[in-house]
């Protein structure tokens, strides 16, 4: 093109995909540039499933992807928290279920692998300028930013969209700093068969150094598995076979799942954070792991990206629409005012809740149990939680509202 994108997503992973289907959808201008997700066995599987909240799965669906997406989807019914700590002030055992909100699902646990692929066959399908090459280099100025892939071919535009992950080369370029933190753990990821069938519970199992979380697969006696541990304790469950692993398993989940069996194949990732200190600047807009990364408790992280995602979309949107620069200093400051509130304290939020599964002091602890006694015996204060987790805390991007709510 010799007139520069609107604006060229930079990211092949989802929520960079997700950007720039949003981006197309509102009739932006848009490219996309990384990656495709592999067509073949990697050296280190990938073993990840994404557990989408209700919005992210209306988001998709305005993308036109989630039919495609439902059959390898499970829907999320409950979440159950158990003390599984030796601690002497053990809180107690929680459920939180959608049905008390008036839901039939939380939102649906689906693979990595499968969301990946759906979401860039349905990119190559209605977006012209997929382009699955790295990005080299960036350089902004006044107008416009010249993006240089490996093969020296350039694309320009007049937003950035960096999507390009921990250690983002649009966010680099941008002069935007990182706050990062280790919590000297490690997660493994994995899945799992149990001859008691999961009922669309997801159980999290608290206990000292991390959690032991089983969330329901489409397959009603697998589930997937995510295991938060110090490093030390990682590694030696990595040079486990499988079936002692699975033991290891069974010994924390005891017989809430029935009998464990046919582990699937494990990878290890180490647990870290990551705040951009800005969302936005010089023509450039951070999106998912660029702009935050935060341990995998919750249900969080993927379902911020998507937010950011939509939340961008409608910036842009607004934008064209009054014809404006979509990259200029107005757009930009638009996202940040739309993002901050979000990313801050769902950071916050999950950084606080993992720290005090680490420590051993009796006030934390106390603390800890105080709150989840007090969700389970007043039923208004836990709804209002689950909404605040379900649902961000200012009003949600306009392509992650309902289908049937949106105006004609």
């Amino acid at each position: 093109m010799t007139e520069p994108f609107d604006v060229v997503v930079v990211g092949a992973g989802p929520a960079g995909i997700a950007t720039a289907l949003a981006l197309n959808h509102v009739g932006a201008a848009v490219a996309l540039a990384g990656p495709p997700p592999p067509t073949t066995a990697l050296p280190r599987p990938e073993t990840r499933t994404a557990a989408l909240l209700t919005n992210s799965v209306d988001f998709l669906k305005h993308l036109g992807v989630w039919d495609r997406l439902a059959p390898d989807a499970a829907p999320l019914t409950a979440i159950r928290i158990v003390d599984a700590s030796r601690s002497l002030l053990r809180s107690p055992d929680i459920s939180f279920e959608a049905r008390e909100l008036g839901l039939e699902t939380f939102g649906f646990n689906i693979a990595n692998t499968a969301l990946n692929a759906v979401l860039y066959d349905r990119a190559r399908e209605v977006i012209p300028h997929v382009v699955p090459e790295t990005i080299k280099t960036v350089d902004l100025d006044d107008d416009q930013a010249t993006l240089t892939l490996g093969t020296n071919e350039q694309l320009l535009a007049r937003l950035v969209a960096g999507a390009d992950g921990r250690r983002s080369v649009c966010r680099q370029t941008a002069n935007i700093e990182t706050r990062d933190w280790r919590y000297e753990q490690s997660a493994i990821a994995s899945s799992f068969r149990h001859s008691l069938p999961h009922e669309g519970v997801a159980t999290e199992l608290h206990r000292e150094g991390g959690s032991v979380t089983s969330v329901p697969t489409p397959d009603s006696q697998t589930s997937s598995l995510v295991w938060v541990c110090s490093s030390a304790e990682a590694k030696a469950l990595m040079d486990q076979d499988e079936t002692r692993f699975a033991a290891s398993l069974q010994e924390h989940f005891d017989e809430t799942l029935g009998v464990i069996s046919d582990v699937g194949p494990r990878a290890c990732f180490p647990v870290a954070g990551l705040t951009a200190k800005q969302l936005a600047a010089n023509r450039t807009a951070l999106v998912g792991e660029a702009a935050h990364i935060m341990a995998p408790i919750g249900a969080q992280g993927l379902n911020l990206g998507l937010r950011d995602a939509a939340a961008l979309a409608d910036c842009v949107a607004d934008a064209l629409r009054h014809g404006r620069d979509p990259g200029g200093p107005h757009v930009l400051a638009q996202y940040v005012r739309a993002r901050q509130l979000d990313v801050l304290s769902r950071t916050i939020g999950v950084d606080l809740l993992g720290r005090s599964l680490l420590t051993t002091l009796v006030p934390v602890q106390l603390a800890r149990s105080a709150v989840l006694t007090g969700l389970k015996t007043f039923a208004p204060l836990k709804r209002l939680v689950m909404q605040a987790g379900l649902a961000p805390p200012a009003n949600l991007p306009r392509l992650m509202r309902p289908i049937e709510t949106m105006p004609a």
